[in-house]
């Protein structure tokens, strides 16, 4: 499942986002969610969350 739509995350979920120093690379980054940071429905490039870890990306996907 994809990381677009704000209503399919919540914290504690487990997910993998993309930080904004690793966009180019894409490289992804694995932890529980915190804080969900975009306000809007719906984020084509993913929905920003900030992870109990305290690191900052939008949600590349959701693992189940």
């Amino acid at each position: 499942m994809d990381g677009t739509i704000r209503k399919d995350i919540h914290p504690g979920l487990r997910v993998a986002i993309v930080k904004k120093e690793d966009q180019r690379s894409g490289e992804a980054t694995y932890g529980v969610v915190r804080d969900i940071l975009t306000s809007a429905a719906v984020h084509h490039r993913g929905i920003k969350v900030r992870l109990e870890t305290g690191e900052v990306g939008r949600v590349r996907y959701i693992e189940v």
